[in-house]
Protein backbone atom coordinates (compact mmCIF):
# COMPACT_ATOMS: atom_id res chain seq x y z
CA UNK A 1 0.00 0.00 0.00
CA UNK A 2 1.69 3.41 -0.69
CA UNK A 3 1.85 5.45 1.87
CA UNK A 4 0.73 8.77 2.80
CA UNK A 5 3.26 11.71 2.08
CA UNK A 6 4.84 13.59 5.26
CA UNK A 7 4.70 17.29 4.82
CA UNK A 8 1.50 17.78 7.70
CA UNK A 9 3.35 20.28 9.11
CA UNK A 10 2.96 22.42 6.44
CA UNK A 11 -0.97 22.60 6.62
CA UNK A 12 -3.24 24.03 9.50
CA UNK A 13 -3.86 21.97 12.42
CA UNK A 14 -7.24 23.30 12.82
CA UNK A 15 -8.18 22.76 9.42
CA UNK A 16 -7.16 19.18 10.32
CA UNK A 17 -9.20 18.46 13.07
CA UNK A 18 -12.28 19.99 10.60
CA UNK A 19 -11.28 17.02 7.99
CA UNK A 20 -11.13 14.34 10.46
CA UNK A 21 -14.63 15.70 12.26
CA UNK A 22 -16.04 15.83 8.82
CA UNK A 23 -14.66 11.97 7.99
CA UNK A 24 -16.49 10.90 11.02
CA UNK A 25 -19.78 12.60 10.18
CA UNK A 26 -19.95 10.63 6.80
CA UNK A 27 -18.74 7.19 7.95
CA UNK A 28 -21.54 7.54 10.56
CA UNK A 29 -24.25 8.44 7.29
CA UNK A 30 -27.05 5.29 7.16
CA UNK A 31 -26.46 3.55 3.93
CA UNK A 32 -28.38 0.43 4.12
CA UNK A 33 -25.08 -1.47 5.42
CA UNK A 34 -23.16 -0.52 2.06
CA UNK A 35 -19.75 0.37 1.38
CA UNK A 36 -19.58 4.05 2.17
CA UNK A 37 -17.46 5.91 -0.64
CA UNK A 38 -16.42 9.43 0.38
CA UNK A 39 -16.40 11.80 -2.95
CA UNK A 40 -14.84 14.73 -2.90
CA UNK A 41 -15.59 17.04 -6.05
CA UNK A 42 -14.92 20.69 -6.57
CA UNK A 43 -17.47 21.38 -8.78
CA UNK A 44 -20.82 23.77 -7.76
CA UNK A 45 -23.59 25.18 -9.61
CA UNK A 46 -25.11 23.26 -12.76
CA UNK A 47 -21.54 20.60 -13.21
CA UNK A 48 -22.23 19.85 -9.53
CA UNK A 49 -25.64 19.14 -10.47
CA UNK A 50 -25.09 17.39 -13.33
CA UNK A 51 -22.00 14.71 -11.28
CA UNK A 52 -24.76 14.18 -8.77
CA UNK A 53 -27.39 13.24 -11.18
CA UNK A 54 -24.54 10.35 -12.32
CA UNK A 55 -23.83 9.63 -8.52
CA UNK A 56 -27.29 9.05 -7.75
CA UNK A 57 -27.64 6.45 -10.93
CA UNK A 58 -24.59 4.71 -9.48
CA UNK A 59 -26.08 4.51 -6.45
CA UNK A 60 -29.48 3.00 -7.37
CA UNK A 61 -27.52 0.50 -9.65
CA UNK A 62 -26.55 -1.86 -7.24
CA UNK A 63 -26.57 -2.10 -3.15
CA UNK A 64 -23.07 -2.63 -2.44
CA UNK A 65 -21.46 0.84 -2.24
CA UNK A 66 -22.84 3.92 -1.86
CA UNK A 67 -20.90 7.06 -2.84
CA UNK A 68 -21.50 10.29 -0.67
CA UNK A 69 -20.83 13.01 -2.82
CA UNK A 70 -19.49 16.65 -1.34
CA UNK A 71 -18.84 19.75 -3.28
CA UNK A 72 -15.88 20.62 -1.69
CA UNK A 73 -14.15 24.56 -1.87
CA UNK A 74 -9.92 24.24 -2.01
CA UNK A 75 -10.44 20.98 -2.91
CA UNK A 76 -6.75 20.66 -3.78
CA UNK A 77 -5.33 21.98 -0.49
CA UNK A 78 -8.04 20.45 1.58
CA UNK A 79 -7.44 16.63 -0.32
CA UNK A 80 -3.41 17.21 0.12
CA UNK A 81 -3.94 17.81 3.60
CA UNK A 82 -6.71 15.06 4.42
CA UNK A 83 -4.09 12.76 2.87
CA UNK A 84 -1.07 13.56 4.91
CA UNK A 85 -3.32 13.50 7.81
CA UNK A 86 -4.65 9.89 6.91
CA UNK A 87 -8.31 10.19 6.64
CA UNK A 88 -8.48 11.22 2.43
CA UNK A 89 -11.58 10.82 0.81
CA UNK A 90 -11.85 7.62 -1.31
CA UNK A 91 -12.40 9.82 -4.93
CA UNK A 92 -11.39 13.18 -5.81
CA UNK A 93 -12.13 15.42 -9.04
CA UNK A 94 -8.94 17.50 -9.55
CA UNK A 95 -7.67 18.99 -12.52
CA UNK A 96 -5.08 17.42 -15.09
CA UNK A 97 -2.34 20.08 -14.22
CA UNK A 98 -2.08 18.53 -11.01
CA UNK A 99 -1.59 14.74 -11.60
CA UNK A 100 2.50 15.40 -11.58
CA UNK A 101 2.94 16.81 -8.65
CA UNK A 102 0.40 15.30 -6.16
CA UNK A 103 1.72 11.70 -7.99
CA UNK A 104 5.37 13.03 -6.97
CA UNK A 105 4.52 14.03 -3.55
CA UNK A 106 3.43 10.12 -3.17
CA UNK A 107 -0.19 11.16 -2.83
CA UNK A 108 -2.35 9.25 -5.44
CA UNK A 109 -2.58 5.68 -6.37
CA UNK A 110 -1.92 4.43 -8.97
CA UNK A 111 -4.58 3.03 -11.23
CA UNK A 112 -2.22 1.00 -14.05
CA UNK A 113 -3.18 -2.88 -12.52
CA UNK A 114 -6.88 -1.52 -11.97
CA UNK A 115 -7.66 -0.32 -15.26
CA UNK A 116 -6.17 -3.25 -16.40
CA UNK A 117 -7.67 -5.96 -14.62
CA UNK A 118 -11.17 -3.80 -15.69
CA UNK A 119 -10.19 -4.27 -19.36
CA UNK A 120 -9.71 0.10 -19.94
CA UNK A 121 -7.44 0.63 -22.18
CA UNK A 122 -5.42 3.99 -23.68
CA UNK A 123 -7.46 2.85 -26.89
CA UNK A 124 -10.92 3.63 -25.75
CA UNK A 125 -9.90 7.29 -24.85
CA UNK A 126 -8.66 10.42 -27.22
CA UNK A 127 -5.56 10.17 -26.91
CA UNK A 128 -4.20 13.65 -25.53
CA UNK A 129 -6.81 13.19 -22.41
CA UNK A 130 -5.33 9.94 -21.33
CA UNK A 131 -2.22 11.26 -21.32
CA UNK A 132 -2.91 14.11 -19.32
CA UNK A 133 -4.17 11.58 -16.72
CA UNK A 134 -0.30 9.87 -16.81
CA UNK A 135 2.91 10.62 -15.57
CA UNK A 136 6.10 8.72 -15.02
CA UNK A 137 4.85 5.72 -16.60
CA UNK A 138 2.06 5.40 -14.52
CA UNK A 139 -2.17 5.95 -14.73
CA UNK A 140 -3.06 8.15 -11.93
CA UNK A 141 -6.74 8.89 -12.93
CA UNK A 142 -9.36 8.98 -15.23
CA UNK A 143 -11.09 11.59 -16.99
CA UNK A 144 -14.60 12.70 -15.95
CA UNK A 145 -14.91 16.21 -18.53
CA UNK A 146 -12.39 17.25 -21.00
CA UNK A 147 -11.85 20.28 -22.85
CA UNK A 148 -10.55 21.86 -25.67
CA UNK A 149 -10.11 25.68 -26.61
CA UNK A 150 -11.03 27.57 -30.08
CA UNK A 151 -10.98 30.90 -31.58
CA UNK A 152 -14.85 31.90 -30.77
CA UNK A 153 -15.96 35.18 -32.47
CA UNK A 154 -19.03 37.53 -33.00
CA UNK A 155 -20.55 37.25 -36.36
CA UNK A 156 -22.47 40.28 -36.11
CA UNK A 157 -19.26 42.69 -35.53
CA UNK A 158 -17.52 40.92 -37.89
CA UNK A 159 -20.55 41.69 -40.43
CA UNK A 160 -20.23 45.41 -39.07
CA UNK A 161 -16.99 45.86 -39.59
CA UNK A 162 -16.95 44.82 -43.33
CA UNK A 163 -15.74 41.24 -42.50
CA UNK A 164 -17.45 38.00 -43.79
CA UNK A 165 -18.87 36.66 -40.92
CA UNK A 166 -18.01 33.26 -41.99
CA UNK A 167 -14.43 33.11 -42.04
CA UNK A 168 -12.27 33.21 -39.46
CA UNK A 169 -8.64 34.62 -39.69
CA UNK A 170 -6.79 31.35 -40.32
CA UNK A 171 -3.30 33.01 -39.56
CA UNK A 172 -2.17 35.01 -36.13
CA UNK A 173 -1.16 38.13 -39.48
CA UNK A 174 -5.04 37.44 -40.43
CA UNK A 175 -6.08 38.10 -37.35
CA UNK A 176 -4.18 41.56 -36.79
CA UNK A 177 -5.56 43.03 -40.02
CA UNK A 178 -8.91 41.56 -38.84
CA UNK A 179 -8.20 43.05 -35.53
CA UNK A 180 -7.34 46.46 -36.75
CA UNK A 181 -10.72 46.60 -38.48
CA UNK A 182 -12.80 45.89 -35.20
CA UNK A 183 -11.04 48.55 -33.27
CA UNK A 184 -12.84 51.65 -32.28
CA UNK A 185 -12.39 54.33 -29.90
CA UNK A 186 -14.03 56.77 -28.32
CA UNK A 187 -14.08 60.62 -28.91
CA UNK A 188 -11.20 60.70 -26.11
CA UNK A 189 -9.12 58.65 -27.82
CA UNK A 190 -9.87 55.20 -25.49
CA UNK A 191 -10.74 51.76 -26.63
CA UNK A 192 -14.50 51.03 -26.98
CA UNK A 193 -14.00 47.77 -28.88
CA UNK A 194 -11.50 45.77 -29.74
CA UNK A 195 -10.99 42.90 -32.16
CA UNK A 196 -8.92 40.41 -29.91
CA UNK A 197 -6.63 41.14 -26.89
CA UNK A 198 -4.39 38.14 -25.80
CA UNK A 199 -4.73 39.20 -22.55
CA UNK A 200 -8.45 38.43 -22.23
CA UNK A 201 -9.48 36.11 -20.62
CA UNK A 202 -5.70 35.38 -20.00
CA UNK A 203 -6.01 32.13 -18.60
CA UNK A 204 -3.63 30.27 -21.26
CA UNK A 205 -0.95 32.84 -21.10
CA UNK A 206 1.91 30.36 -20.81
CA UNK A 207 1.21 28.44 -23.51
CA UNK A 208 0.80 31.13 -26.70
CA UNK A 209 3.63 29.90 -28.09
CA UNK A 210 2.11 26.61 -29.07
CA UNK A 211 0.31 28.56 -32.04
CA UNK A 212 4.35 29.27 -32.82
CA UNK A 213 5.33 25.85 -33.24
CA UNK A 214 6.96 26.56 -29.36
CA UNK A 215 6.89 24.09 -26.44
CA UNK A 216 7.91 25.05 -22.50
CA UNK A 217 10.47 22.25 -21.96
CA UNK A 218 11.96 19.41 -23.77
CA UNK A 219 9.74 16.70 -22.06
CA UNK A 220 13.07 15.42 -20.12
CA UNK A 221 15.31 18.32 -18.44
CA UNK A 222 15.59 21.67 -20.27
CA UNK A 223 12.83 24.41 -20.00
CA UNK A 224 12.25 26.30 -23.49
CA UNK A 225 10.44 29.22 -22.42
CA UNK A 226 13.49 30.77 -24.36
CA UNK A 227 12.92 29.42 -27.82
CA UNK A 228 12.87 31.23 -30.85
CA UNK A 229 9.32 30.14 -31.12
CA UNK A 230 8.74 31.22 -27.72
CA UNK A 231 10.03 34.75 -27.97
CA UNK A 232 7.95 34.73 -31.39
CA UNK A 233 4.78 34.59 -29.97
CA UNK A 234 5.42 36.91 -27.35
CA UNK A 235 6.59 39.78 -29.57
CA UNK A 236 3.39 39.43 -30.68
CA UNK A 237 2.12 40.31 -27.56
CA UNK A 238 4.80 42.80 -26.95
CA UNK A 239 2.91 44.41 -30.00
CA UNK A 240 -0.03 45.29 -28.53
CA UNK A 241 0.93 48.13 -25.55
CA UNK A 242 3.28 49.46 -28.75
CA UNK A 243 0.70 49.46 -31.05
CA UNK A 244 -2.53 50.55 -28.70
CA UNK A 245 -0.68 52.33 -25.88
CA UNK A 246 -0.20 50.29 -22.14
CA UNK A 247 -2.59 52.41 -20.41
CA UNK A 248 -5.34 52.28 -22.90
CA UNK A 249 -5.33 48.48 -22.87
CA UNK A 250 -5.27 48.48 -19.58
CA UNK A 251 -7.86 50.93 -18.87
CA UNK A 252 -9.97 49.00 -21.02
CA UNK A 253 -9.41 45.51 -19.43
CA UNK A 254 -10.54 47.07 -16.20
CA UNK A 255 -13.77 48.28 -17.62
CA UNK A 256 -14.81 44.52 -18.89
CA UNK A 257 -16.98 42.93 -16.17
CA UNK A 258 -16.91 39.20 -14.70
CA UNK A 259 -16.98 36.37 -17.08
CA UNK A 260 -20.15 34.60 -15.72
CA UNK A 261 -21.95 37.72 -16.22
CA UNK A 262 -23.71 40.03 -19.16
CA UNK A 263 -20.60 42.08 -18.62
CA UNK A 264 -18.30 39.53 -20.16
CA UNK A 265 -16.45 41.55 -22.63
CA UNK A 266 -17.03 38.86 -25.18
CA UNK A 267 -20.81 38.59 -24.07
CA UNK A 268 -21.42 42.17 -24.28
CA UNK A 269 -19.59 43.26 -27.40
CA UNK A 270 -16.65 44.62 -26.55
CA UNK A 271 -14.55 42.10 -27.89
CA UNK A 272 -14.88 40.51 -30.91
CA UNK A 273 -12.89 37.41 -30.81
CA UNK A 274 -11.78 35.27 -28.10
CA UNK A 275 -9.67 31.95 -27.30
CA UNK A 276 -12.49 29.91 -25.31
CA UNK A 277 -13.11 26.76 -24.24
CA UNK A 278 -16.14 23.85 -24.90
CA UNK A 279 -17.86 25.69 -21.92
CA UNK A 280 -18.51 29.02 -23.88
CA UNK A 281 -21.46 28.20 -25.26
CA UNK A 282 -23.60 27.69 -21.79
CA UNK A 283 -22.40 30.99 -20.84
CA UNK A 284 -23.39 32.54 -24.55
CA UNK A 285 -27.22 31.18 -23.53
CA UNK A 286 -27.16 32.33 -19.98
CA UNK A 287 -25.84 35.89 -20.35
CA UNK A 288 -25.97 37.11 -24.04
CA UNK A 289 -28.11 38.33 -25.75
CA UNK A 290 -30.72 36.03 -27.37
CA UNK A 291 -29.91 36.86 -31.15
CA UNK A 292 -26.05 36.57 -30.29
CA UNK A 293 -24.24 35.15 -33.26
CA UNK A 294 -21.51 33.19 -32.83
CA UNK A 295 -19.05 30.51 -34.93
CA UNK A 296 -16.02 28.27 -33.74
CA UNK A 297 -13.11 27.65 -35.47
CA UNK A 298 -9.54 26.38 -34.40
CA UNK A 299 -7.33 29.43 -32.70
CA UNK A 300 -4.97 31.15 -35.75
CA UNK A 301 -1.38 29.96 -35.57
CA UNK A 302 1.64 31.61 -37.15
CA UNK A 303 1.56 29.12 -40.13
CA UNK A 304 -1.75 27.72 -40.66
CA UNK A 305 -0.21 24.79 -42.65
CA UNK A 306 2.60 24.20 -40.86
CA UNK A 307 0.58 24.42 -37.47
CA UNK A 308 -2.64 23.33 -38.51
CA UNK A 309 -5.52 22.71 -35.68
CA UNK A 310 -3.50 23.77 -32.69
CA UNK A 311 -5.58 23.47 -29.65
CA UNK A 312 -4.55 22.94 -25.36
CA UNK A 313 -6.71 20.24 -24.39
CA UNK A 314 -7.56 20.15 -20.69
CA UNK A 315 -9.46 17.61 -18.40
CA UNK A 316 -11.18 17.54 -15.18
CA UNK A 317 -9.72 13.93 -13.04
CA UNK A 318 -11.35 11.37 -11.07
CA UNK A 319 -8.45 9.82 -8.65
CA UNK A 320 -7.82 7.74 -5.97
CA UNK A 321 -5.99 9.48 -2.96
CA UNK A 322 -3.39 7.42 -1.52
CA UNK A 323 -4.13 5.87 2.10
CA UNK A 324 -8.08 5.45 0.43
CA UNK A 325 -10.11 3.28 3.22
CA UNK A 326 -11.91 1.49 -0.25
CA UNK A 327 -9.81 1.87 -3.23
CA UNK A 328 -11.38 -1.29 -4.82
CA UNK A 329 -15.16 0.70 -4.23
CA UNK A 330 -13.67 3.77 -5.04
CA UNK A 331 -12.33 2.52 -8.25
CA UNK A 332 -15.51 0.60 -9.29
CA UNK A 333 -17.43 4.51 -9.29
CA UNK A 334 -14.69 5.67 -11.14
CA UNK A 335 -15.03 2.97 -13.83
CA UNK A 336 -18.63 3.15 -13.96
CA UNK A 337 -18.14 6.78 -14.66
CA UNK A 338 -16.21 6.11 -17.17
CA UNK A 339 -18.61 3.59 -19.42
CA UNK A 340 -20.35 5.58 -22.33
CA UNK A 341 -23.71 5.85 -20.75
CA UNK A 342 -22.68 7.63 -17.91
CA UNK A 343 -20.28 9.46 -18.85
CA UNK A 344 -22.28 11.12 -21.67
CA UNK A 345 -24.73 11.94 -19.82
CA UNK A 346 -22.29 14.07 -17.11
CA UNK A 347 -20.99 15.78 -20.08
CA UNK A 348 -24.46 16.79 -21.62
CA UNK A 349 -25.10 17.67 -18.36
CA UNK A 350 -21.79 20.01 -18.22
CA UNK A 351 -21.73 21.12 -21.51
CA UNK A 352 -19.04 19.33 -22.41
CA UNK A 353 -17.75 16.58 -24.97
CA UNK A 354 -16.63 13.21 -23.71
CA UNK A 355 -13.15 11.84 -23.26
CA UNK A 356 -14.29 8.78 -25.04
CA UNK A 357 -13.23 8.12 -28.00
CA UNK A 358 -16.06 6.35 -29.86
CA UNK A 359 -19.22 8.28 -28.87
CA UNK A 360 -22.73 7.55 -29.51
CA UNK A 361 -24.89 9.44 -32.43
CA UNK A 362 -27.53 10.42 -29.79
CA UNK A 363 -24.77 12.16 -27.73
CA UNK A 364 -23.93 14.60 -30.93
CA UNK A 365 -27.48 14.78 -31.79
CA UNK A 366 -28.92 15.73 -28.31
CA UNK A 367 -26.00 17.59 -26.93
CA UNK A 368 -27.13 21.08 -25.85
CA UNK A 369 -23.98 22.41 -28.10
CA UNK A 370 -24.61 22.74 -31.68
CA UNK A 371 -20.72 22.63 -32.37
CA UNK A 372 -19.44 19.96 -30.10
CA UNK A 373 -18.19 18.08 -32.85
CA UNK A 374 -15.60 21.00 -33.69
CA UNK A 375 -14.24 20.86 -30.04
CA UNK A 376 -13.94 16.95 -30.62
CA UNK A 377 -12.16 16.61 -33.67
CA UNK A 378 -9.56 19.65 -32.41
CA UNK A 379 -9.36 17.76 -29.23
CA UNK A 380 -8.42 14.55 -31.62
CA UNK A 381 -5.88 16.43 -33.55
CA UNK A 382 -2.02 15.73 -33.79
CA UNK A 383 -1.70 19.48 -32.12
CA UNK A 384 -3.78 19.34 -29.63
CA UNK A 385 -1.16 20.27 -26.89
CA UNK A 386 -1.61 19.82 -23.07
CA UNK A 387 0.50 22.28 -20.40
CA UNK A 388 3.75 21.02 -19.24
CA UNK A 389 3.52 17.81 -16.99
CA UNK A 390 5.65 19.14 -14.46
CA UNK A 391 5.86 18.97 -11.07
CA UNK A 392 7.04 22.38 -11.29
CA UNK A 393 3.63 23.89 -13.26
CA UNK A 394 2.07 25.69 -10.92
CA UNK A 395 5.17 28.14 -10.42
CA UNK A 396 5.76 27.63 -14.72
CA UNK A 397 2.07 29.64 -14.81
CA UNK A 398 2.57 32.12 -12.12
CA UNK A 399 5.85 32.80 -13.45
CA UNK A 400 4.81 33.32 -17.16
CA UNK A 401 1.71 35.06 -15.69
CA UNK A 402 4.22 37.72 -14.33
CA UNK A 403 6.29 37.90 -17.27
CA UNK A 404 3.00 38.44 -19.35
CA UNK A 405 1.77 41.13 -17.27
CA UNK A 406 5.10 42.64 -17.76
CA UNK A 407 5.60 42.42 -21.40
CA UNK A 408 1.26 43.66 -21.13
CA UNK A 409 2.26 46.99 -19.44
CA UNK A 410 5.44 47.66 -21.46
CA UNK A 411 8.01 47.42 -18.53
CA UNK A 412 9.64 44.75 -20.29
CA UNK A 413 10.80 42.98 -23.17
CA UNK A 414 9.63 39.97 -24.23
CA UNK A 415 12.97 38.64 -24.43
CA UNK A 416 14.27 39.49 -21.19
CA UNK A 417 11.16 38.40 -19.71
CA UNK A 418 11.15 34.96 -21.21
CA UNK A 419 14.78 34.80 -20.32
CA UNK A 420 14.38 35.81 -16.44
CA UNK A 421 11.51 32.88 -16.52
CA UNK A 422 14.08 30.36 -18.27
CA UNK A 423 16.43 30.94 -15.12
CA UNK A 424 14.08 30.65 -12.65
CA UNK A 425 11.91 27.48 -13.84
CA UNK A 426 15.16 25.69 -15.01
CA UNK A 427 16.61 26.03 -11.79
CA UNK A 428 12.82 24.86 -9.92
CA UNK A 429 13.42 21.88 -12.54
CA UNK A 430 17.06 21.26 -11.58
CA UNK A 431 16.04 20.99 -7.89
CA UNK A 432 13.07 18.77 -8.56
CA UNK A 433 14.93 16.16 -10.49
CA UNK A 434 17.91 16.27 -8.05
CA UNK A 435 14.72 15.07 -5.65
CA UNK A 436 13.22 12.92 -8.05
CA UNK A 437 16.42 10.87 -8.96
CA UNK A 438 16.26 10.31 -5.15
CA UNK A 439 13.49 8.82 -4.75
CA UNK A 440 12.29 7.56 -8.07
CA UNK A 441 13.27 4.04 -7.54
CA UNK A 442 11.66 3.50 -4.32
CA UNK A 443 8.54 5.22 -5.39
CA UNK A 444 8.69 3.62 -8.51
CA UNK A 445 8.53 -0.10 -6.58
CA UNK A 446 5.74 0.89 -4.05
CA UNK A 447 3.97 1.89 -7.67
CA UNK A 448 4.22 -0.94 -9.28
CA UNK A 449 3.23 -3.23 -6.10
CA UNK A 450 0.20 -1.21 -5.68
Amino acid sequence: MVQPPRFLSHFFPALLLALLLSACDSENKAAHGRVVIKYWEKWTGFESDAMRAVVDDFNASQDRIFVDFSSVSQIDRKMMLSTAGGVPPDVAGLWSAQIPTYSENNALTPLDKMTAEAGIHREDYIDAIWKLCSHRDHLWGLPSTPSSLTLVWNKKLFREAGLDPEKPPRSIAELEQFNEKLMKHRPDGRLEQAGFLPEEPGWWNSMWGYWFGGNLWDGEKKITINSPENIAAYKWIESYPRRFGADNLLAMRDGFGNFASPQNPFLSGRLAMELQGVWIYKYIKTYAAPDFEWGVASFPSSDPEKFKDVTIVEADVLVIPAGAKHPREAFEFIKYVNSQKPMEKLCTGQWKFSPLRVCSPEFLRDHPNPRIKDYIELAKSPNAMTGPRLATGAEYASDMKNAVGKIWSGKESAVDALDEVEKHQQQLLDKRLVRWNRLSEKLSREWSKE
